[in-house]
């Protein structure tokens, strides 16, 4: 029997995840590599792998926001979107009767 439902809270839960992993690796090599950042190819494939996050939390936050924090505002919102699939994804098995899901 298959549960679209809960098919589509874990693809939006594991892209959730590739973009946290990607702006932590990224803030991580940002610190690492310091002013020479924006020349690493390593930052950079990081922020190919971002920027769609990044631009979406910068049209969402308002312009108060400094352009340089938008990256930490993006990382803990994507953190509470991934704690509230996590508890959707629990329900949803819940509902569905499904153990160890």
């Amino acid at each position: 029997m298959s549960h679209p439902d809960l098919f589509v809270v874990s693809i939006l839960r594991a892209l959730v995840e590739v973009a946290l992993l990607s702006l932590l690796g990224q803030g991580a090599v940002g610190l690492l590599s310091g002013a020479r950042r924006a020349s690493n190819p390593v930052y950079r494939l990081f922020q190919v792998v971002t920027r769609p996050v990044v631009r979406l939390v910068r049209w969402l936050t308002p312009k108060v926001v400094v352009d340089r924090h938008v990256a930490f505002v993006a990382f803990f919102l994507m953190f509470w979107l991934w704690i509230v699939l996590a508890y959707v994804k629990r329900v949803l098995c819940e509902v569905h009767g499904l153990a160890g899901c």
